[in-house]
């Protein structure tokens, strides 16, 4: 199933897309709570009734009020997530990252997966990104996947972890790269590069849809993977491509290692990391690894970024300004 949120009537409302409509639970059927996160008080059971009433609208047994998607004001389909983590999932961008920065690859990188946690109060869906003047020094994308997690759980075996998700969305973990590499430096963080805006959707897609694109994970590791075609474009020209399938750490092993010692929770959302060639840090590396005059790129107020994955929909977003000088580089201690 494919799954929405919008506002309607400045209310959040869970809704079922079916072809280019959204249909709202509650209407599809009146057992169905009206948001995500009543949902998620059992995932399962709510799915297993929308799935049953949105199979009678589609064969026109039943008839019921929809919209197009397109003129739906959709925000984020978990707009309140009850945490944000981020994995590291894609060896290749792992590695041009490091190669770019002239050190070896890190060996831990095989060893095992990593996450840090991002601010879940500032998740988002389509539209636009408020930027601050600091986060203009160095803006930039990163295009990932990521999970949302339906029910709780704890030390949880990789071999068990993929029933503990979901559905699946596009993410674009935002980064202002001069915040994050100076507070990087006293090794802690990520925090203030990424914090102020991490976007998700615009769907929500469930497992089953996606049944038919799963390939085996790489040699030695466990758990789901998808051939999904990744793609990121600024301004309409394409300037990102790669795919599901070459995550190294499935999200079956970053869920095991979430959940070592500590709950995951119902509402929780874990992304994927960077893919290869997922955002302007790398990108910029690489081309002046390969051209000293190589002309750098990051995001620019007024920028469009948009992002699609194959069975996850396509997420625009458009970079704003702002309007204040305030800045906190500014108020660095010399």
């Amino acid at each position: 199933m494919k799954f929405v949120t919008h506002l309607q009537n400045q209310k959040e409302q869970f809704a079922v897309l079916i072809n280019d409509r959204i249909y709202n639970t509650n209407v599809l059927h009146p057992d169905l709570p009206s948001t995500v996160k009543g949902f998620l008080q059992d995932w399962d059971k709510y799915c297993a009734i929308a799935k049953d009433a949105s199979a009678k609208v589609q064969e026109g047994s039943v008839v019921v009020q929809s919209i197009l998607f397109a003129e739906a004001n959709i925000i984020a389909p978990v707009p309140n997530p009850t945490s944000c983590r981020d994995g590291y999932a894609f060896r290749q961008h792992v590695a041009a990252a490091r190669r770019n920065r002239k050190v070896d690859m890190i060996a831990e990188f095989d060893q095992y997966p990593i996450f840090y946690f991002t601010n879940h109060n500032a998740i988002q869906g389509p539209g636009e990104i408020e930027c601050m003047p600091d986060h203009f020094q160095k803006l930039d994308f990163e295009l990932e996947g990521a999970i949302l997690v339906k029910k709780t759980g704890r030390n949880i075996k990789a071999s068990e972890a993929d029933d503990y998700i979901a559905g699946y969305m596009i993410m674009n973990d935002m980064s202002a790269r001069t915040l994050q590499m100076e507070e990087m430096l006293l090794n802690l963080g990520p925090a203030k590069g990424k914090d102020f805006s991490t976007v998700i959707g615009p769907i929500l897609v469930t497992p089953d849809e996606l049944a038919h694109l799963e390939v085996p994970c790489k040699p030695n590791h466990t758990g789901k993977n998808y051939n999904m075609a990744m793609k990121c474009w600024v301004n309409g020209v394409q300037v990102s491509q790669g795919n599901m399938g070459d995550m190294d750490w499935t999200f079956a092993e970053i869920l095991e290692r979430c959940a070592y010692g500590v709950d995951i929770i119902a509402g929780d959302i874990i992304g994927s990391g960077t893919v290869g060639t997922g955002c302007f840090l790398e990108l910029n590396g690489t081309g002046l690894l390969n051209d000293p005059s190589y002309k750098v790129q990051w995001l620019q107020p007024g920028d469009v970024v948009e992002m699609e994955i194959d069975g996850l929909g396509k997420l625009s977003n458009t970079i704003k300004a702002v309007d204040t000088d305030f800045s906190i580089l500014a108020l660095k201690k010399m």
